[in-house]
């Protein structure tokens, strides 16, 4: 029934635009969601964006509770408010739920005006989800429903329970697979943003006793719109040249370059090349913004799309990633 539905609403708004935005008429109507009902415009305006990604995630206190101003993202088409725990809402995903309802709708006009997506990003650094024995399908669900109270536009996996991944039980893996499942459950494709933000070894192959992301991209893959991969805090030298970053890794963390990662069946575009804005965001893996354009550049030249992630406003925004850009897709 949801699919039929959902088929429906679709279907009307293509129709819409080719009646309407198609017709030539010299009296356009002022909207292109006009004739469209609420549940549509909501669908509509949540849907995923396609290839290049380029997210910006906001954990750092600013100041103020709002995010900011759609003006300081030019440039990037997801903001990603952390971190939404286990135990609740913690920082800047916190401080969204401060704000009044209308507050928030405010702020979502202006970013689905600017073509930015807004979603939150749980766990990071500080939960550990199957060391603590949280159950991926009670999780999923928390998750879901925080989302949808709060208006977002979907949700990042970044887990980094480190010492489940290195026990090679493949308990982690296990893990992620069921909660993305059920997340899907909740958060429909297409009507929803579902990205894991993993860390670039966890690809290399035949390293993690569970099968690593490997393993997980060839179960929930489909359900995974696009991975933010993190290409640093790996060790001070992996992932810091276009050469190690892009095509040959280190034999520490073998195949991770990211078209090694895609010849081992990730497809290419689903990979986002995550960077920290500063030496200071990172303990290592930094790359200056101008050496991070040419590899950009020589990627998008071999027929990536993926896009470019960074850690984190404010010590990236506009200018950071206009510089990022500047030879491979101009701001």
């Amino acid at each position: 029934m949801a699919q039929f539905t959902l088929f429906r609403l679709v279907a009307a708004a293509l129709l819409f635009a080719v009646t309407y935005l198609g017709s030539g008429v010299n009296s356009a109507p002022s909207s292109s969601l006009d004739g469209l009902d609420n549940q549509a415009r909501d669908i509509l305006a949540r849907a995923t964006p396609a290839a290049p990604h380029f997210v910006i995630y906001s954990d750092k206190w600013t100041g103020s509770s709002s995010p900011p101003a759609a003006s300081q993202l030019k440039g990037y088409n997801v903001f990603a408010l952390s971190f939404l725990l286990l135990e609740g809402a913690w920082d800047n995903a916190q401080a969204w739920t401060t704000l009044s309802a209308s507050e928030r709708a405010s702020i979502k006009s202006q970013y689905a005006a600017a073509g930015i997506k807004l979603i939150v990003s749980v766990f990071g650094a500080t939960d550990v989800p199957t060391s603590s024995g949280a159950d991926p399908v009670k999780t999923a669900n928390t998750v879901a429903a925080w989302v949808k109270q709060y208006s977002l536009d979907g949700v990042d996996v970044d887990y980094e329970d480190f010492n489940a991944f290195d026990a090679g039980t493949g308990a982690a893996e296990n893990w992620l697979i069921s909660f993305t499942k059920q997340l899907r459950t909740q958060l429909p494709q297409g009507d929803y943003i579902l990205t894991h933000a993993p860390v670039a070894p966890w690809f290399s192959p035949n390293k993690w006793g569970g099968g690593g992301y490997l393993k997980i991209h060839s179960q929930v893959g489909s359900l995974i719109d696009w991975y933010n991969v993190q290409f640093y805090n790996q060790g001070s030298t992996e992932y810091t040249t276009c050469d190690n970053l892009l095509t040959t890794s280190s034999s520490t963390w073998p195949q991770s370059a990211l078209f090694q990662i895609s010849a081992n069946g990730v497809p290419l575009n689903k990979l986002v090349i995550g960077k920290p804005a500063t030496s200071g965001d990172a303990s290592n893996g930094y790359i200056a913004p101008a050496t991070l354009a040419t590899c950009v550049s020589q990627a998008k030249n071999k027929g990536w799309t993926g896009g470019v992630m960074v850690w984190e406003f404010p010590d990236a925004s506009a200018s950071w990633i206009s510089t990022v850009r500047a030879s491979s897709w101009p701001v």
